[in-house]
């Protein structure tokens, strides 16, 4: 005889008991039921926002799981489902921090070559190439996508 908590619905699908590997502190919502107050980090980004310190609440199946309740979803397409009652405005960086990362991205887009020193507006494969494409093997550079340096001017006797 079937254990009550085996018994199949009318529907077809089996009783609402948690899977070997779901996690009974973490709810799973199917794409097309999932409340308005759980939200992923994308959607928490749009909204200038951070989880606040908090982990996720619950699980956004994937499609295919959505077709098996009794499972739990274990795909790498599921989500992660943040409150927005725990969610914060986004830190702002400090103006060091703003002049730090923009220090850090000269470094990876100015070509090395004493001679060349130009700023790029993307990063060149410094670890590959050594400097830019047009002093590695002469390739011209689109002139709208670099900034020249600065004119070294002779001292003045």
């Amino acid at each position: 005889m079937p254990s009550p908590s085996n018994a199949r619905h009318s529907s077809g699908f089996t009783s609402s008991r948690p899977s070997e590997s779901a996690n009974p502190l973490v709810s799973e919502h199917d794409r097309s039921a999932c409340p308005e107050e759980l939200v992923t980090r994308r959607q928490l980004r749009e909204r200038d926002l951070s989880p606040g310190g908090h982990g996720p609440v619950a699980v956004l199946r994937c499609g295919y799981c959505s077709y098996r309740p009794d499972r739990s979803c274990i795909h790498p397409t599921r989500a992660w489902l943040y409150s927005l009652d725990h969610a914060r405005p986004k830190r702002t960086p400090t103006l060091a921090q703003e002049w730090a990362l923009d220090r850090a991205m000269a470094a990876r887009q100015t070509c090395p070559v004493l001679t060349c020193r130009r700023r790029y507006s993307y990063c060149l494969p410094l670890k590959k190439l050594g400097s830019c494409l047009e002093c590695h093997d002469g390739t011209p550079a689109d002139p709208n996508s670099y900034i020249a340096p600065p004119a070294q001017h002779p001292p003045a006797a």
